[in-house]
């Protein structure tokens, strides 16, 4: 076995968590080694917009660019619910059994360098103050140990890091700085959605986007092209690859690594995680880890921990609690699509450029608590090219067919809505105990199991998206959502950050209950999913703070320059 230079931190996984805090870390004046277990992406190379057949190419996953996971039988359809089953003109029904099922893959990431931002539409939001204190204030779910006021600053670092685009105001979400860069024009889709949601009483805004609206920190501004989440060719999207890493590789103070999964996680006598030993090119080397920090996020983090079990720790690492695992909180989605009579050019301008947060407190929607938020989702749930029109909305064959796409290409508008999803008993993660990976390691295993609180907070998104869509005039072509799916574009808590060490993985520094020198930085920590809010920026902000907690002992002034000097005992 090689042995490899002992850093001062070691990184597992370089998305989100992983690089801002590398990022954060090496400001700090520290050498830190960063374990990717997936490959680096080129965009020239691998994302094919510029190519005359694009519209096959959906985000591409070469080998290793997926963590190995199983999913568990999920929940049976209730007839009752019938209004809330997927279809489309084309097809119907697309789920025709009597259980729920996956969509795709099931579980939507990316593994490799820039992690789930590679392939993201590029959403940065902060969450509602109020989504924080849902055990305080509403009797369910779990309490953040920090409230806004402490992430307000790192949300506010992290967005100029990434060269976040956004309005002057959004509602209870104050601000001690404006965005870096104006919002971006809304498309023609969006522009009738606000028009329409304004005769409804809904306050529609521009959304906040990690694309660039103007030149910034030396990438180009976007050039609204609608594919965001295929891959960005120019870097004007801020995912992780383009921002954080590349800030961090610039410092020459990281070691970014690909392809270089970890095996094996190795404690002490004391219970400090002493090394951890890595797969590259075949080879096992081992690293000692004065720190290590786990950022590979709330599917693979716990599936490391349970796996590396020893006789000191029969139920995992950082598992005295027997949280490792629990609290599982997916995506609670829905998409309704329909062509509008007069709508034109529905297929160009940005992802999710507009966004209504009328229901994103916890109390908003009635009779039950948990909150949801309204986007614009033309183009990204992929209506921004003809041959969507032909397999989804129009049906056919032949010149019926043809005839069809041409009177419709440009009118559809297609409304999103995503929402909170509570923990429950029946959604965790454990270890398969039948699949194993290359390297002899279990899959992680999703259960999931929505309760009767989501299946009514999505009744309700389901009922405001169909009446947006009645009040613009639409004919319904499509609708999906997470009733009869399992597609989770996002998911939470599995690892989760807490006061009592009883009941909680981490502590408010995101530092393991059980482990002094091992730090946790994705969103496998976040006691609550939000109403719907996307969490890569929640997660940075996270992540530079407890960078900062390592290096100093205590959180910084973000917007001081760092140059303290080591101490990370």
């Amino acid at each position: 076995m090689a042995v490899n230079k002992r850093p001062d931190v070691v990184v597992i996984g370089a998305g989100a968590g992983g690089a801002a805090a590398a990022w954060r870390l090496c400001q700090h004046g520290l050498d830190v080694l960063v374990l990717e277990a997936g490959p680096r992406f080129d965009p020239t190379r691998d994302y094919k917009l510029q190519q005359t057949d694009w519209e096959r190419h959906r985000f591409p996953l070469p080998p290793g660019s997926q963590g190995e996971f199983s999913i568990a039988p999920l929940a049976p359809l209730d007839p009752k619910n019938a209004d809330l089953l997927s279809w489309n003109s084309a097809i119907g029904r697309m789920n025709r059994g009597n259980t729920r099922q996956p969509m795709g893959p099931g579980y939507s990431h990316v593994q490799g360098v820039g992690g789930t931002t590679l392939h993201f539409v590029g959403e940065a939001q902060r969450l509602h103050p109020e989504a924080m204190k849902l055990q305080s204030d509403f009797g369910v779910g779990n309490d953040w140990p920090l409230d806004y006021a402490d992430l307000e600053p790192y949300y506010s670092l992290c967005e100029e890091v990434v060269g976040v685009a956004g309005p002057a105001k959004q509602g209870k979400r104050w601000r001690s700085k404006p965005f870096p860069l104006p919002p971006h024009p809304l498309s023609p889709s969006s522009k009738l959605l606000l028009e329409t949601g304004r005769r409804l009483g809904m306050a529609w805004q521009e959304n906040s986007r990690a694309v660039l609206s103007a030149p910034y920190d030396g990438r180009p501004a976007c050039n609204y092209c609608g594919n965001c989440n295929r891959g960005c060719p120019l870097g004007d999207k801020g995912s992780v690859d383009v921002t954080f890493a590349r800030k961090a590789e610039a410092s020459g103070r990281v070691t970014i690594k690909p392809n270089c999964p970890v095996v094996n996680i190795h404690t002490a006598a004391n219970g400090r995680i002493e090394a951890v030993d890595y797969l590259e090119q075949k080879t096992l080397t081992r690293v000692e880890t004065p720190i290590l920090i786990i950022a590979a996020g709330a599917v693979q983090t716990p599936r490391l921990l349970l796996a590396n079990s020893n006789v000191s720790h029969p139920e995992g690492l950082a598992n005295s609690s027997k949280q490792v695992g629990k609290n599982f909180m997916e995506s609670l989605g829905w998409n309704s699509s329909g062509f509008v009579p007069g709508l034109s050019n529905s297929h160009v301008g940005l992802q999710s450029d507009a966004i209504c947060w009328d229901f994103n407190a916890p109390n908003a929607i009635s009779g039950v608590v948990g909150g949801c938020r309204f986007n614009s989702s033309t183009t990204e749930i992929g209506f921004n090219g003809p041959i969507a029109y032909a397999s989804r909305a129009v049906g056919g064959f032949g010149k019926h067919l043809k005839d069809g796409v041409r009177r419709h290409f440009g009118s559809i508008m297609s409304i999103g809505a995503i929402g909170e999803f509570l923990p429950n008993d029946g959604s965790y993660i454990d270890l398969d105990p039948n699949k194993k990976n290359r390297m002899g390691m279990p899959y992680a295993r999703i259960h999931s199991r929505p309760s009767e609180s989501e299946i009514n907070r999505l009744r309700f998104m389901v009922e405001q998206c169909r009446r947006l869509l009645k009040e613009a005039g639409a004919e319904l072509v499509e609708e999906f959502g997470t009733y009869d799916h399992f597609s989770a574009s996002h998911v939470f808590g599995t690892c989760r950050m807490g006061v009592d060490s009883k009941s909680s993985v981490v502590d408010v520094n995101c530092r393991s209950h059980d482990h002094s020198n091992l730090y946790i930085t994705d969103a496998s920590i976040f006691p609550s999913s939000g109403g719907g809010e996307s969490p890569s920026l929640t997660i940075e902000a996270l992540a530079v703070r407890a960078a900062d907690m390592i290096a100093n002992g205590k959180t910084l002034p973000p917007s001081v320059p760092v140059t303290q000097a080591k101490n990370i005992g």
